[in-house]
């Protein structure tokens, strides 16, 4: 079957919440982790996270990408300006910006999560979500799009790549532009 992606909006929310699981993917995160900061993460539950996802998905436009196969979604990944996930530019980060200008940019975007159904890892949807999200990213006006991702994981449950694989990015055509801890650099695509 063909793996279609779309930008994920509104109506999509019980295909996304399916994929997510009961506990929300990542041990309940749903994709907040960059959108809170640490004593709020501290203090919230996954519901509270859904709730706080759900309702940035309904206000728009659009946060990420779905992945699709058939009815069923299969992949997400979280990607649009920088200034939606505020955390992702904190300055102690290795993903904060290169410039503190570029964290409220609106040209400026950051792929930052991704989740893919665990039966369905090592099919390539990675690749296929980054090249909808520069396709996305294109469309509305956006002049870069940054990544931070790991070169290594060695968590068996896949859980270390919630940020991307290195390689991911490299075939997309992004290149470094700062390593701020080894194994994790910040990559740029410029549009």
């Amino acid at each position: 079957m063909t793996i279609r992606f779309v930008s994920l909006t509104p109506d999509l929310w019980p295909a996304f919440e399916l994929l997510f699981g009961r506990q929300g993917a990542c041990y309940g995160c749903w994709c907040t982790y960059f959108r809170l900061p640490p004593k709020k993460r501290r203090e919230s539950s996954g519901d509270r996270n859904r709730d706080l996802i759900r309702a940035r998905i309904e206000a728009g436009p659009p946060p990420g990408v779905l992945a699709f196969e058939g009815d069923d979604a299969v992949g997400w990944m979280q990607i649009g300006p920088r200034a939606d996930v505020p955390e992702w530019n904190n300055q102690r980060r290795v993903s904060a910006p290169l410039e503190m200008a570029d964290a409220r940019a609106p040209d400026m975007w950051a792929i930052t999560c991704f989740f893919v159904r665990k039966s369905d890892r090592g099919r390539g949807i990675t690749h296929g979500l980054v090249g909808a999200g520069i396709g996305m990213a294109r469309a509305a006006g956006a002049r870069v799009v940054d990544a931070c991702p790991t070169d290594h994981s060695n968590d068996a449950s896949g859980m270390g790549l919630f940020v991307g694989s290195t390689r991911v990015f490299e075939r997309a055509g992004f290149v470094p532009v700062a390593v701020r801890r080894a194994g994790r650099p910040l990559m740029r695509l410029k549009l």
